[in-house]
């Protein structure tokens, strides 16, 4: 069948175009299954370094380091060495603008992708934090490579060793380390399935996260929950938003049916934070708001499933461990890099390139016309 036969797919919606050893995401059921592992069984109860190595293992071949953690500071300390020769990457405005132009600057090694990998993901962690500082007016942090990656981003974006907060921190890189077939890992798999390199798929993923469709919607989240300011005023700020025809941030999926896992995997580490002595009000404020928009908006959108997804503890989360807003999408990027890379090898593996048809809709050339000018 040709383009001009084959039923139009808008998005590619419903489309297999690869299978993977890497994640697994249910939206029926509400279950992401990463690296053959239960998202809520994974989150607070490994490291970071160790998604990075079930994600890239079945493709390395045996070629990891004895130690991902030694690896990996050796990596940010290696990529602090960049920022001098990042140029004014970091005087963007907007952190993942910052992010994007930096990551460009990283060295790619054909035949050495496993230290690129590893160099990546250290340098995503030490260009965020970098960003962080300059637009607070301060000088970057130098890398601690006895850390743990979680805990030395923290340290790199606030200048404090903070071991509560960063296991929150790493709760959440490993819940969003991967997500299936998203628009950035998609990106980074059609990139990569031209034969480039490593480098020019992360810096096209980081493009994709970027949109608000994408991973842009935690800030506005915690507007929300500012405006709200209380949890008995959720039920009338909310009603408000709806009569405006407004949408409630951080409600609602493209593939989850029910509420996303990963919401509930967020809320349990804020609780674990609060258990620590680390309280924040935010909590039962995000309980009371998603408490309040899931019954308006079963009332008023009885046939869609709109629940909480994601960003919507990720919000509070983020907040709680010390990162302003304006990083959210650049800490999502220092997680989802573990996903994007694994699926760079998974679909390098394969060697075949991603070429999908299109069917032209535009005006076709007259055929007359055709004649007379071939007469002529």
């Amino acid at each position: 069948m040709d383009a001009t036969q084959a039923a139009v797919q808008a998005g590619l919606e419903g489309v297999v175009v690869a299978e993977t050893r890497l994640s697994e995401v249910d939206g029926e059921r509400g279950r992401l299954v990463i690296a053959g592992g239960d998202v809520e069984s994974l989150a607070g109860a490994i490291s970071f370094e160790e998604v990075c190595a079930r994600l890239w293992d079945p493709y390395a071949k045996g070629a990891l380091p004895p130690s991902l953690q030694a690896a990996l500071g050796e990596a940010r300390v290696r990529a602090f060495g960049l920022l001098e020769r990042g140029g004014d990457a970091l005087e963007a405005r907007d952190a993942m603008d910052a992010l994007r132009a930096a990551a460009a600057h990283v060295p790619a090694h054909p035949g050495e992708e496993l230290d690129t990998f590893v160099l990546l993901t250290g340098a995503l962690a030490v260009f965020t934090g970098a960003w962080a500082r300059r637009a607070r007016g301060l000088p970057p942090v130098r890398p601690d490579p006895s850390l743990s990656h979680a805990a030395d981003l923290l340290r790199m974006v606030t200048g404090e060793f903070q071991p509560e907060r960063a296991a929150g921190l790493e709760a959440y890189l490993v819940t969003v380390s991967d997500h299936g077939l998203n628009a950035s890992t998609f990106t980074a798999r059609v990139i990569a399935s031209t034969g480039s390199d490593a480098v020019s798929a992360v810096v096209g993923a980081i493009g994709a996260l970027k949109g608000p469709l994408h991973g842009g919607a935690p800030g506005p989240v915690l507007d929300m929950l500012d405006a709200v300011g209380a949890p008995e005023r959720a039920a009338a700020w909310l009603e408000s938003e709806l009569r405006a025809g407004r949408r409630i941030m951080g409600m609602g999926h493209r593939i989850y049916r029910v509420r996303d896992p990963r919401a509930a995997v967020l809320e349990r580490a804020l609780e674990r934070l609060e258990q620590g002595g680390l309280k924040t009000e935010r909590l039962a404020l995000a309980r009371a708001v998603e408490r309040a928009a899931d019954e308006l908006l079963r009332q008023r959108y009885p046939d869609r499933p709109l629940r909480a997804n994601v960003e919507f503890y990720t919000a509070v989360l983020l907040d709680a461990v010390g990162l302003e807003r304006s990083l959210f999408s650049a800490a999502f990027a220092c997680g989802r890099v573990a996903g994007w890379l694994g699926h760079v090898a998974e679909q390098r593996a394969t060697g075949r390139l991603i070429r999908p048809a299109s069917r032209y809709v535009g005006p076709v050339p007259d055929p007359a016309q055709q004649v007379r000018h071939a007469v002529r």
